[in-house]
């Protein structure tokens, strides 16, 4: 009895963990989106001076962008659209720049949606000085604007079984 409790408490366990979705061959497509910080693109930073330091500038909130609906019929396998994500001194994002082609629109247009509502720490330049007693002490800080440039993937399977439990292994 032991056992059997044990074997439906781990099925039950694996389930939570796995999501199937299954479509008609015929059917539109199942779509899913991610995204990542891109590869360095030669954008300019901050020079700190001596006795700065930068803070923030990190991704509290966030969601991946939805795949469009409209695009599951036709479910094209793979899209990948770059962006330049604008973020102000208080984190919010001001503006999302990509150029993308004309296919592209549905999909620029799902990014525009997801990353308008993106919240970061703000990046903070803090200069700091060393009192008569050797202390060290922030002097001033001042928020910043800054950008981060991002590439959004899209993938859609067309009437195949769809099966994700998590994290992928690393691979060198």
């Amino acid at each position: 009895m032991t056992r059997a409790i044990t074997l439906l408490a781990t099925a039950t366990m694996l389930a939570g963990c796995a999501h199937t979705s299954r479509k008609p061959a015929n059917g539109p497509g199942v779509g899913s989106a991610s995204y990542r910080v891109a590869d360095d693109t030669g954008m300019a930073h901050y020079q700190l001076a001596m006795g700065q330091v930068a803070t923030g500038a990190t991704l509290e909130a966030h969601e991946p962008p939805a795949y469009p609906d409209a695009m599951l019929s036709s479910c094209p396998s793979l899209v990948e659209v770059p962006a330049r994500v604008i973020v102000g001194t208080q984190g919010n994002v001001g503006d999302v720049r990509m150029n993308p082609p004309a296919a592209q629109l549905p999909f620029a247009d799902a990014v525009r949606r997801a990353v308008r509502s993106w919240r970061y720490t703000p990046l903070t330049l803090s200069r700091w000085a060393a009192d008569a007693d050797g202390n060290s002490h922030p002097v001033d800080t001042e928020a910043k604007p800054f950008s981060l440039d991002y590439v959004f993937t899209f993938r859609c399977e067309h009437g195949h079984t769809s099966i994700s439990s998590g994290p992928q292994p690393a691979t060198r």
